[in-house]
Protein backbone atom coordinates (compact mmCIF):
# COMPACT_ATOMS: atom_id res chain seq x y z
CA UNK A 1 0.00 0.00 0.00
CA UNK A 2 1.61 3.27 -1.07
CA UNK A 3 2.36 5.80 2.06
CA UNK A 4 0.70 8.88 2.44
CA UNK A 5 3.23 11.72 3.76
CA UNK A 6 1.90 14.69 4.08
CA UNK A 7 1.96 17.60 6.82
CA UNK A 8 0.33 21.11 7.05
CA UNK A 9 1.32 24.13 9.33
CA UNK A 10 -2.44 24.90 11.21
CA UNK A 11 -0.10 27.76 13.71
CA UNK A 12 3.25 28.44 12.20
CA UNK A 13 6.18 28.90 14.44
CA UNK A 14 9.51 26.80 14.97
CA UNK A 15 10.12 24.45 17.33
CA UNK A 16 12.30 21.75 18.83
CA UNK A 17 12.10 18.67 21.46
CA UNK A 18 11.82 15.43 22.28
CA UNK A 19 8.30 13.49 20.75
CA UNK A 20 5.67 13.20 23.33
CA UNK A 21 3.38 10.58 21.16
CA UNK A 22 0.21 8.94 21.91
CA UNK A 23 -2.38 7.34 20.29
CA UNK A 24 -5.01 8.72 22.97
CA UNK A 25 -6.53 11.77 23.11
CA UNK A 26 -6.06 13.90 26.42
CA UNK A 27 -7.97 16.51 27.72
CA UNK A 28 -5.77 19.49 29.16
CA UNK A 29 -8.40 20.53 31.29
CA UNK A 30 -8.54 17.91 33.82
CA UNK A 31 -5.79 15.80 32.49
CA UNK A 32 -2.82 18.30 33.08
CA UNK A 33 -1.77 20.51 35.96
CA UNK A 34 -1.07 23.74 34.46
CA UNK A 35 1.27 24.76 37.24
CA UNK A 36 3.79 22.09 36.62
CA UNK A 37 2.87 20.78 32.64
CA UNK A 38 2.38 17.21 33.89
CA UNK A 39 -0.63 15.04 33.38
CA UNK A 40 -2.49 14.43 35.75
CA UNK A 41 -5.36 11.81 34.17
CA UNK A 42 -4.77 8.57 35.90
CA UNK A 43 -6.67 7.13 32.99
CA UNK A 44 -4.21 8.31 30.32
CA UNK A 45 -1.16 6.83 28.78
CA UNK A 46 0.74 9.87 29.55
CA UNK A 47 0.34 10.11 33.07
CA UNK A 48 2.81 11.25 34.94
CA UNK A 49 4.81 12.94 31.84
CA UNK A 50 5.68 16.32 31.79
CA UNK A 51 4.87 17.96 28.76
CA UNK A 52 6.88 21.47 29.13
CA UNK A 53 9.30 21.82 26.02
CA UNK A 54 8.20 18.66 24.49
CA UNK A 55 6.38 18.27 20.73
CA UNK A 56 3.03 16.77 21.82
CA UNK A 57 1.35 14.40 19.08
CA UNK A 58 -1.62 12.98 19.56
CA UNK A 59 -4.54 12.38 16.93
CA UNK A 60 -6.69 14.95 18.43
CA UNK A 61 -8.01 16.54 22.10
CA UNK A 62 -11.13 15.46 23.83
CA UNK A 63 -13.19 16.33 27.01
CA UNK A 64 -13.40 19.85 28.40
CA UNK A 65 -13.80 22.90 26.36
CA UNK A 66 -11.29 24.86 29.07
CA UNK A 67 -8.23 22.91 27.38
CA UNK A 68 -7.92 26.27 25.83
CA UNK A 69 -7.61 27.77 28.62
CA UNK A 70 -4.98 25.33 29.99
CA UNK A 71 -2.53 25.44 27.42
CA UNK A 72 -3.47 29.14 27.03
CA UNK A 73 -2.02 29.57 30.97
CA UNK A 74 1.06 27.47 30.37
CA UNK A 75 2.12 29.09 27.14
CA UNK A 76 1.88 32.55 29.19
CA UNK A 77 4.07 30.91 32.00
CA UNK A 78 6.25 28.96 29.80
CA UNK A 79 5.35 25.30 30.70
CA UNK A 80 3.58 24.46 27.27
CA UNK A 81 4.96 21.67 24.63
CA UNK A 82 6.99 23.26 22.25
CA UNK A 83 4.47 22.37 19.12
CA UNK A 84 1.61 20.25 18.69
CA UNK A 85 0.51 17.64 16.12
CA UNK A 86 -2.34 16.11 15.75
CA UNK A 87 -3.51 13.71 12.65
CA UNK A 88 -7.27 15.10 13.03
CA UNK A 89 -9.20 18.40 13.08
CA UNK A 90 -8.79 19.69 16.12
CA UNK A 91 -10.35 23.00 18.02
CA UNK A 92 -9.60 22.93 21.34
CA UNK A 93 -5.66 23.26 21.96
CA UNK A 94 -5.31 24.99 18.49
CA UNK A 95 -7.54 28.15 20.10
CA UNK A 96 -5.68 28.40 22.73
CA UNK A 97 -2.83 28.70 20.60
CA UNK A 98 -4.11 30.82 18.65
CA UNK A 99 -5.10 33.06 21.45
CA UNK A 100 -1.43 32.95 22.71
CA UNK A 101 -0.18 34.38 19.26
CA UNK A 102 -2.72 36.94 18.29
CA UNK A 103 -2.92 38.27 21.75
CA UNK A 104 -0.10 37.77 23.62
CA UNK A 105 2.99 36.87 21.33
CA UNK A 106 3.31 33.44 21.87
CA UNK A 107 4.41 31.27 19.05
CA UNK A 108 3.11 27.60 19.78
CA UNK A 109 3.30 26.08 16.49
CA UNK A 110 0.33 23.78 15.44
CA UNK A 111 0.84 21.16 12.87
CA UNK A 112 -1.42 18.58 11.11
CA UNK A 113 0.02 15.70 9.87
CA UNK A 114 -1.21 12.77 7.41
CA UNK A 115 -1.64 8.93 9.37
CA UNK A 116 1.70 8.11 7.91
CA UNK A 117 3.81 10.69 8.89
CA UNK A 118 1.91 10.89 12.31
CA UNK A 119 3.20 7.52 12.55
CA UNK A 120 6.76 7.98 11.18
CA UNK A 121 7.31 11.07 13.45
CA UNK A 122 5.94 9.47 16.10
CA UNK A 123 8.52 6.71 16.42
CA UNK A 124 11.01 9.73 16.59
CA UNK A 125 13.29 10.90 19.94
CA UNK A 126 13.04 14.23 19.09
CA UNK A 127 12.49 16.69 15.84
CA UNK A 128 12.61 20.29 14.89
CA UNK A 129 10.00 22.00 13.24
CA UNK A 130 10.93 24.42 11.01
CA UNK A 131 9.24 27.23 8.21
CA UNK A 132 9.09 24.33 5.57
CA UNK A 133 9.82 21.14 7.12
CA UNK A 134 9.69 18.48 10.24
CA UNK A 135 13.02 17.30 10.48
CA UNK A 136 14.53 14.34 12.70
CA UNK A 137 16.86 11.27 12.38
CA UNK A 138 16.50 9.86 8.73
CA UNK A 139 13.35 11.97 8.32
CA UNK A 140 12.35 14.83 6.23
CA UNK A 141 8.60 15.97 5.80
CA UNK A 142 8.01 18.60 3.56
CA UNK A 143 4.84 20.98 5.63
CA UNK A 144 2.46 23.12 3.68
CA UNK A 145 1.73 26.34 4.63
CA UNK A 146 -1.32 27.34 6.53
CA UNK A 147 -4.41 27.36 4.96
CA UNK A 148 -5.36 31.09 3.24
CA UNK A 149 -8.88 30.09 1.67
CA UNK A 150 -11.08 33.47 1.66
CA UNK A 151 -13.67 33.19 3.78
CA UNK A 152 -16.97 34.83 2.09
CA UNK A 153 -17.64 37.48 4.17
CA UNK A 154 -21.19 39.44 4.73
CA UNK A 155 -21.02 43.43 4.58
CA UNK A 156 -21.94 43.52 8.33
CA UNK A 157 -18.56 40.92 8.83
CA UNK A 158 -16.21 43.22 7.28
CA UNK A 159 -16.95 46.29 9.03
CA UNK A 160 -16.67 44.49 12.15
CA UNK A 161 -13.29 43.27 11.09
CA UNK A 162 -12.06 46.86 9.76
CA UNK A 163 -13.01 48.33 13.34
CA UNK A 164 -16.65 49.73 12.88
CA UNK A 165 -17.60 48.26 16.38
CA UNK A 166 -14.81 48.70 18.56
CA UNK A 167 -11.47 47.15 18.83
CA UNK A 168 -12.43 44.32 20.76
CA UNK A 169 -15.36 42.79 17.98
CA UNK A 170 -12.58 43.32 15.97
CA UNK A 171 -9.89 40.98 17.79
CA UNK A 172 -13.08 39.04 18.46
CA UNK A 173 -13.49 38.96 14.35
CA UNK A 174 -9.86 38.19 13.71
CA UNK A 175 -9.83 35.03 16.19
CA UNK A 176 -13.03 33.39 14.41
CA UNK A 177 -11.56 34.24 10.76
CA UNK A 178 -8.35 32.82 11.65
CA UNK A 179 -10.25 29.21 13.40
CA UNK A 180 -13.14 29.71 10.51
CA UNK A 181 -9.82 28.96 7.58
CA UNK A 182 -8.31 26.42 10.14
CA UNK A 183 -11.90 24.37 9.84
CA UNK A 184 -12.05 24.53 6.42
CA UNK A 185 -15.30 26.84 6.54
CA UNK A 186 -15.96 29.17 3.51
CA UNK A 187 -18.75 31.57 5.40
CA UNK A 188 -19.93 32.37 9.19
CA UNK A 189 -23.27 31.33 10.22
CA UNK A 190 -25.85 33.59 12.60
CA UNK A 191 -26.26 31.91 16.27
CA UNK A 192 -29.16 32.93 18.57
CA UNK A 193 -27.52 32.21 21.66
CA UNK A 194 -23.96 31.60 23.43
CA UNK A 195 -22.77 29.60 26.35
CA UNK A 196 -19.66 30.81 27.98
CA UNK A 197 -17.40 27.98 29.51
CA UNK A 198 -14.14 30.35 29.81
CA UNK A 199 -15.48 31.97 33.49
CA UNK A 200 -14.45 28.73 35.13
CA UNK A 201 -10.73 29.82 37.16
CA UNK A 202 -8.96 27.15 35.49
CA UNK A 203 -5.71 29.05 35.22
CA UNK A 204 -4.57 32.48 35.81
CA UNK A 205 -4.73 32.91 31.90
CA UNK A 206 -8.64 32.82 31.78
CA UNK A 207 -8.63 36.00 33.76
CA UNK A 208 -6.25 37.90 31.79
CA UNK A 209 -7.92 37.37 28.63
CA UNK A 210 -11.29 38.09 30.14
CA UNK A 211 -10.52 41.69 31.70
CA UNK A 212 -8.64 42.51 28.68
CA UNK A 213 -11.82 41.88 26.38
CA UNK A 214 -13.26 43.82 28.94
CA UNK A 215 -11.13 46.78 29.59
CA UNK A 216 -11.68 46.66 25.58
CA UNK A 217 -15.21 47.65 25.97
CA UNK A 218 -16.87 43.95 25.12
CA UNK A 219 -20.28 43.28 25.11
CA UNK A 220 -22.04 40.53 23.77
CA UNK A 221 -24.57 40.88 20.87
CA UNK A 222 -26.94 37.88 21.49
CA UNK A 223 -28.39 36.24 24.65
CA UNK A 224 -25.45 34.79 26.53
CA UNK A 225 -25.65 32.10 29.77
CA UNK A 226 -22.25 31.32 31.77
CA UNK A 227 -21.21 28.13 32.88
CA UNK A 228 -20.14 27.29 36.54
CA UNK A 229 -17.58 29.05 38.07
CA UNK A 230 -14.95 28.10 40.33
CA UNK A 231 -16.64 29.66 43.68
CA UNK A 232 -20.30 30.11 45.04
CA UNK A 233 -19.99 33.86 44.46
CA UNK A 234 -21.93 34.90 47.28
CA UNK A 235 -20.16 33.00 50.25
CA UNK A 236 -16.88 32.55 48.87
CA UNK A 237 -15.42 34.09 51.67
CA UNK A 238 -17.16 32.81 54.72
CA UNK A 239 -16.73 29.25 53.24
CA UNK A 240 -13.04 29.60 53.77
CA UNK A 241 -11.94 29.70 50.16
CA UNK A 242 -8.26 31.99 50.46
CA UNK A 243 -7.77 35.65 48.81
CA UNK A 244 -5.61 34.52 46.22
CA UNK A 245 -7.80 31.80 44.32
CA UNK A 246 -11.14 33.19 45.62
CA UNK A 247 -10.85 36.84 44.20
CA UNK A 248 -9.49 36.10 41.35
CA UNK A 249 -12.30 33.77 40.56
CA UNK A 250 -14.94 35.68 41.81
CA UNK A 251 -13.06 38.87 39.24
CA UNK A 252 -13.05 36.27 36.51
CA UNK A 253 -17.31 35.56 36.99
CA UNK A 254 -17.47 39.65 37.45
CA UNK A 255 -15.59 40.15 34.07
CA UNK A 256 -18.21 37.96 31.72
CA UNK A 257 -21.18 39.77 33.55
CA UNK A 258 -19.66 43.01 32.50
CA UNK A 259 -19.49 42.22 28.97
CA UNK A 260 -23.63 40.99 29.46
CA UNK A 261 -23.06 37.55 29.59
CA UNK A 262 -26.44 36.63 32.33
CA UNK A 263 -24.80 35.32 35.49
CA UNK A 264 -26.84 31.87 35.09
CA UNK A 265 -23.34 30.23 36.57
CA UNK A 266 -24.44 26.31 35.60
CA UNK A 267 -23.20 23.70 33.27
CA UNK A 268 -26.70 22.85 32.71
CA UNK A 269 -27.78 25.23 30.47
CA UNK A 270 -30.29 22.83 29.05
CA UNK A 271 -32.55 22.86 32.51
CA UNK A 272 -32.75 26.60 32.06
CA UNK A 273 -36.46 27.96 30.58
CA UNK A 274 -34.00 29.74 27.64
CA UNK A 275 -32.75 26.25 26.28
CA UNK A 276 -32.54 25.96 22.61
CA UNK A 277 -35.07 24.76 20.04
CA UNK A 278 -34.38 22.20 17.35
CA UNK A 279 -32.61 23.35 14.38
CA UNK A 280 -31.48 26.85 15.94
CA UNK A 281 -28.03 27.47 15.58
CA UNK A 282 -26.34 28.52 18.65
CA UNK A 283 -22.62 28.68 20.11
CA UNK A 284 -22.34 26.44 23.12
CA UNK A 285 -18.41 25.63 25.36
CA UNK A 286 -18.98 23.63 28.21
CA UNK A 287 -18.30 19.97 26.52
CA UNK A 288 -21.70 18.35 28.41
CA UNK A 289 -23.77 21.33 26.90
CA UNK A 290 -22.61 20.72 23.44
CA UNK A 291 -23.36 17.25 23.51
CA UNK A 292 -26.45 17.24 25.32
CA UNK A 293 -27.66 20.46 22.92
CA UNK A 294 -27.08 18.59 19.46
CA UNK A 295 -28.02 15.02 20.96
CA UNK A 296 -31.34 15.82 22.74
CA UNK A 297 -32.57 19.18 21.75
CA UNK A 298 -31.73 19.02 18.38
CA UNK A 299 -29.82 22.20 17.97
CA UNK A 300 -26.72 23.12 16.41
CA UNK A 301 -23.61 23.92 17.69
CA UNK A 302 -19.78 23.04 17.83
CA UNK A 303 -17.85 22.27 20.31
CA UNK A 304 -16.58 25.65 21.31
CA UNK A 305 -13.23 26.18 23.08
CA UNK A 306 -12.93 28.67 25.83
CA UNK A 307 -12.38 31.86 24.44
CA UNK A 308 -13.49 31.26 20.93
CA UNK A 309 -17.61 30.86 23.18
CA UNK A 310 -17.00 35.18 23.75
CA UNK A 311 -15.58 35.78 20.15
CA UNK A 312 -18.76 34.27 18.95
CA UNK A 313 -20.92 35.91 21.45
CA UNK A 314 -19.33 39.42 20.76
CA UNK A 315 -20.39 39.23 16.98
CA UNK A 316 -22.78 36.62 16.62
CA UNK A 317 -21.24 34.46 13.97
CA UNK A 318 -19.78 31.63 14.09
CA UNK A 319 -17.42 29.75 11.34
CA UNK A 320 -20.17 27.24 9.22
CA UNK A 321 -18.57 23.89 9.24
CA UNK A 322 -18.96 20.80 11.27
CA UNK A 323 -21.81 19.69 13.12
CA UNK A 324 -24.08 23.36 11.93
CA UNK A 325 -24.24 21.06 8.25
CA UNK A 326 -26.60 18.46 7.79
CA UNK A 327 -23.06 15.59 6.56
CA UNK A 328 -20.72 16.00 9.84
CA UNK A 329 -23.99 14.95 12.05
CA UNK A 330 -23.87 11.63 10.49
CA UNK A 331 -23.26 8.66 12.63
CA UNK A 332 -19.59 6.80 11.37
CA UNK A 333 -20.06 4.24 13.87
CA UNK A 334 -23.00 1.83 15.12
CA UNK A 335 -22.52 0.71 18.54
CA UNK A 336 -25.04 -2.16 19.52
CA UNK A 337 -25.83 -2.74 23.27
CA UNK A 338 -26.10 -5.19 25.02
CA UNK A 339 -29.25 -3.77 27.38
CA UNK A 340 -29.20 -5.66 30.57
CA UNK A 341 -32.49 -5.98 32.30
CA UNK A 342 -33.83 -3.97 35.34
CA UNK A 343 -30.94 -1.10 35.06
CA UNK A 344 -30.73 1.76 37.42
CA UNK A 345 -29.55 5.15 36.51
CA UNK A 346 -25.74 4.19 37.08
CA UNK A 347 -26.29 2.42 33.68
CA UNK A 348 -26.39 5.74 31.64
CA UNK A 349 -22.96 7.08 32.65
CA UNK A 350 -21.15 4.05 32.43
CA UNK A 351 -22.61 3.62 28.45
CA UNK A 352 -21.92 7.33 27.79
CA UNK A 353 -18.50 6.19 28.73
CA UNK A 354 -17.88 3.16 26.70
CA UNK A 355 -19.65 4.75 24.23
CA UNK A 356 -16.83 7.38 24.16
CA UNK A 357 -14.60 4.87 24.27
CA UNK A 358 -15.60 2.77 21.41
CA UNK A 359 -15.92 6.08 19.52
CA UNK A 360 -13.63 8.85 20.59
CA UNK A 361 -13.02 10.18 17.03
CA UNK A 362 -16.34 10.07 15.53
CA UNK A 363 -19.74 10.64 15.86
CA UNK A 364 -21.66 6.96 16.80
CA UNK A 365 -25.19 5.83 16.82
CA UNK A 366 -26.48 3.35 19.60
CA UNK A 367 -28.57 1.05 19.26
CA UNK A 368 -30.50 -1.54 21.52
CA UNK A 369 -31.80 1.17 24.33
CA UNK A 370 -34.95 2.58 23.69
CA UNK A 371 -37.06 -0.37 25.54
CA UNK A 372 -35.06 1.52 28.47
CA UNK A 373 -36.63 5.27 28.05
CA UNK A 374 -34.14 7.02 29.22
CA UNK A 375 -35.35 9.74 31.15
CA UNK A 376 -33.64 13.53 30.55
CA UNK A 377 -31.48 13.40 33.69
CA UNK A 378 -30.36 9.66 31.90
CA UNK A 379 -29.42 11.46 28.57
CA UNK A 380 -27.64 14.42 30.77
CA UNK A 381 -25.79 11.35 32.21
CA UNK A 382 -25.12 9.45 28.94
CA UNK A 383 -23.88 12.93 27.27
CA UNK A 384 -21.03 14.33 30.24
CA UNK A 385 -19.90 10.71 30.40
CA UNK A 386 -19.41 10.58 26.57
CA UNK A 387 -17.51 13.64 26.51
CA UNK A 388 -14.67 12.20 29.00
CA UNK A 389 -13.66 9.82 26.65
CA UNK A 390 -14.73 11.16 22.89
CA UNK A 391 -13.95 14.30 21.27
CA UNK A 392 -17.42 14.07 19.02
CA UNK A 393 -20.03 16.57 19.72
CA UNK A 394 -22.59 14.34 19.57
CA UNK A 395 -24.29 11.02 19.44
CA UNK A 396 -27.32 9.31 18.47
CA UNK A 397 -29.50 6.82 20.30
CA UNK A 398 -31.81 5.24 17.90
CA UNK A 399 -35.37 5.23 19.20
CA UNK A 400 -34.61 7.91 21.36
CA UNK A 401 -33.09 10.82 20.60
CA UNK A 402 -34.50 12.91 17.61
CA UNK A 403 -32.45 13.12 14.60
CA UNK A 404 -31.64 9.26 15.29
CA UNK A 405 -33.64 8.15 12.71
CA UNK A 406 -31.78 8.18 9.03
CA UNK A 407 -28.46 9.12 10.93
CA UNK A 408 -26.13 6.58 9.67
CA UNK A 409 -23.07 7.63 7.15
CA UNK A 410 -22.75 4.77 4.55
CA UNK A 411 -19.35 4.20 5.05
CA UNK A 412 -20.38 3.53 9.09
CA UNK A 413 -18.53 0.98 10.54
CA UNK A 414 -19.85 -1.22 13.42
CA UNK A 415 -18.79 -2.90 16.89
CA UNK A 416 -20.69 -3.57 20.21
CA UNK A 417 -20.72 -3.05 23.92
CA UNK A 418 -21.11 -6.24 25.98
CA UNK A 419 -22.01 -6.82 29.27
CA UNK A 420 -18.20 -7.48 29.60
CA UNK A 421 -17.38 -4.52 28.59
CA UNK A 422 -19.71 -2.80 31.20
CA UNK A 423 -18.94 -5.13 34.07
CA UNK A 424 -14.46 -3.91 33.28
CA UNK A 425 -16.03 -0.10 33.01
CA UNK A 426 -17.55 -0.91 36.57
CA UNK A 427 -14.61 -2.41 37.90
CA UNK A 428 -12.25 0.05 36.66
CA UNK A 429 -13.90 3.17 38.43
CA UNK A 430 -14.60 1.13 41.61
CA UNK A 431 -10.71 0.45 42.22
CA UNK A 432 -10.55 2.83 45.13
CA UNK A 433 -11.05 1.98 49.09
CA UNK A 434 -14.57 0.47 51.06
CA UNK A 435 -15.08 3.70 52.91
CA UNK A 436 -15.64 6.83 51.56
CA UNK A 437 -15.96 10.45 53.33
CA UNK A 438 -17.75 12.59 50.56
CA UNK A 439 -20.61 11.79 48.08
CA UNK A 440 -20.37 13.88 45.52
CA UNK A 441 -24.17 14.73 43.29
CA UNK A 442 -24.24 17.16 40.71
CA UNK A 443 -21.51 16.40 37.57
CA UNK A 444 -23.31 18.39 35.41
CA UNK A 445 -25.43 20.35 38.06
CA UNK A 446 -28.43 18.61 39.52
CA UNK A 447 -31.85 18.98 38.16
CA UNK A 448 -34.93 19.46 40.19
CA UNK A 449 -35.78 16.27 38.86
CA UNK A 450 -32.28 14.82 41.07
CA UNK A 451 -33.10 16.92 44.34
CA UNK A 452 -36.25 15.26 44.27
CA UNK A 453 -35.51 11.75 44.02
CA UNK A 454 -32.58 12.77 46.62
CA UNK A 455 -34.92 13.86 49.19
CA UNK A 456 -37.21 10.84 48.73
CA UNK A 457 -34.52 8.34 48.61
CA UNK A 458 -33.63 9.78 52.13
CA UNK A 459 -36.97 9.89 53.50
CA UNK A 460 -36.41 11.95 56.37
CA UNK A 461 -33.20 10.28 57.26
CA UNK A 462 -29.68 11.89 58.14
CA UNK A 463 -26.16 11.30 56.27
CA UNK A 464 -23.46 9.06 58.58
CA UNK A 465 -21.88 11.74 61.07
CA UNK A 466 -18.34 11.38 59.01
CA UNK A 467 -19.40 11.36 55.62
CA UNK A 468 -20.04 14.98 53.85
CA UNK A 469 -22.87 14.52 51.11
CA UNK A 470 -22.63 18.08 48.62
CA UNK A 471 -25.14 18.71 45.98
CA UNK A 472 -23.95 21.34 43.26
CA UNK A 473 -27.03 22.51 41.39
CA UNK A 474 -27.96 26.07 39.22
CA UNK A 475 -29.42 29.06 40.35
CA UNK A 476 -32.21 28.20 39.02
CA UNK A 477 -33.11 24.98 40.20
CA UNK A 478 -31.96 25.64 43.60
CA UNK A 479 -34.67 28.23 43.65
CA UNK A 480 -36.97 26.12 42.11
CA UNK A 481 -36.09 23.38 45.32
CA UNK A 482 -36.57 25.62 47.59
CA UNK A 483 -40.07 26.90 46.51
CA UNK A 484 -40.87 23.27 46.23
CA UNK A 485 -39.65 22.32 50.28
CA UNK A 486 -36.44 20.27 48.85
CA UNK A 487 -34.46 22.19 49.59
CA UNK A 488 -35.29 22.04 53.14
CA UNK A 489 -35.92 18.39 53.17
CA UNK A 490 -32.29 18.01 51.98
CA UNK A 491 -30.83 20.29 54.33
CA UNK A 492 -32.91 18.40 57.37
CA UNK A 493 -30.88 14.89 56.43
CA UNK A 494 -27.42 16.97 56.46
CA UNK A 495 -27.02 17.49 52.84
CA UNK A 496 -25.13 20.63 51.48
CA UNK A 497 -26.61 22.21 48.54
CA UNK A 498 -24.23 24.69 46.62
CA UNK A 499 -24.83 27.09 43.27
CA UNK A 500 -22.73 28.78 41.49
CA UNK A 501 -19.78 25.89 40.89
CA UNK A 502 -20.06 22.08 40.19
CA UNK A 503 -17.53 19.18 41.63
CA UNK A 504 -15.53 19.85 38.37
CA UNK A 505 -13.94 23.33 39.73
CA UNK A 506 -14.56 22.63 43.57
CA UNK A 507 -11.24 23.02 45.57
CA UNK A 508 -10.50 23.17 48.89
CA UNK A 509 -11.80 24.12 51.67
CA UNK A 510 -15.07 23.61 50.18
CA UNK A 511 -14.00 20.29 49.00
CA UNK A 512 -14.21 18.51 52.60
CA UNK A 513 -9.97 18.30 53.19
CA UNK A 514 -10.42 15.18 55.60
CA UNK A 515 -11.73 12.68 52.42
CA UNK A 516 -9.65 9.93 51.56
CA UNK A 517 -12.25 8.42 49.27
CA UNK A 518 -15.50 9.69 47.72
CA UNK A 519 -18.45 8.12 45.94
CA UNK A 520 -20.24 9.43 42.81
CA UNK A 521 -23.32 8.96 40.78
CA UNK A 522 -21.87 11.01 38.10
CA UNK A 523 -19.62 8.98 35.20
CA UNK A 524 -17.90 12.29 34.22
CA UNK A 525 -16.47 12.81 37.62
CA UNK A 526 -15.53 9.37 38.26
CA UNK A 527 -13.23 10.00 35.49
CA UNK A 528 -12.06 13.46 36.42
CA UNK A 529 -11.88 13.16 40.14
CA UNK A 530 -8.70 11.29 40.69
CA UNK A 531 -6.76 13.85 38.95
CA UNK A 532 -8.77 16.55 40.23
CA UNK A 533 -9.31 16.37 43.78
CA UNK A 534 -6.25 13.43 44.61
CA UNK A 535 -8.37 11.03 46.16
CA UNK A 536 -9.78 7.87 44.99
CA UNK A 537 -13.12 7.66 43.26
CA UNK A 538 -16.11 5.18 43.65
CA UNK A 539 -18.64 4.92 41.24
CA UNK A 540 -22.61 3.75 41.64
CA UNK A 541 -25.86 4.43 41.36
CA UNK A 542 -28.26 7.21 43.09
CA UNK A 543 -29.31 4.71 45.30
CA UNK A 544 -25.53 3.38 46.19
CA UNK A 545 -24.68 6.91 47.28
CA UNK A 546 -27.49 7.34 49.35
CA UNK A 547 -26.11 4.03 51.02
CA UNK A 548 -22.66 5.11 51.36
CA UNK A 549 -24.13 8.62 52.77
CA UNK A 550 -26.17 6.75 55.57
CA UNK A 551 -23.01 4.05 56.32
CA UNK A 552 -19.76 5.33 55.21
CA UNK A 553 -18.78 2.85 52.93
CA UNK A 554 -19.53 1.28 49.81
CA UNK A 555 -19.54 -2.55 49.01
CA UNK A 556 -17.13 -3.91 46.48
CA UNK A 557 -20.16 -5.37 44.09
CA UNK A 558 -21.48 -5.25 40.48
CA UNK A 559 -25.28 -3.86 39.99
CA UNK A 560 -27.71 -6.40 39.91
CA UNK A 561 -28.16 -5.38 36.49
CA UNK A 562 -24.92 -6.98 35.90
CA UNK A 563 -24.45 -9.66 38.16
Amino acid sequence: MTQSISARSILSGSADGPIIATEEALSFWGGVDPATGVVIDVHHPLHGICLTGGILMMPSSRGSCTGSGVLLDMALTGRAPAALVFSEAEDVLTLGALIAAEMFGKSLPVLRLSRDAFKMLSQAKSARIGAGTIETDGLTIPVEPPATAALDLTEDDRAMLDGRDGIAVQQAMRIISAMAAQQGAEKLIDVVQGHIDGCIYASPANLTFAEKMANMGAMVRVPTTMNAISVDRANWRAQGVPESFGDPAAKLADAYVRMGCRPTFTCSPYLLDSAPKSGESIAWAESNAVIFANTVLGARTAKHPDFLDLCIALTGRAPLSGVYLDAPRKAKRVIDVDLPGNIDDAFWPLIGYLAGRAAPDRIPLLRGLASARPSRDDLKALCAAFGTTSAAPMLHVEGVTPEAEGATAEDADQTAITRADMAEAWAHFNEGPAEVELVAIGSPHASLEECRALADAFDGRKRHGDVALIVTAGRDAIAAAREEGLLARLEASGIQVLPDLCWCSISEPVFPTKTQALMTNSGKYAHYGPGLSGRAVRFGSLADCVEAALTGRVPARLPTWLS
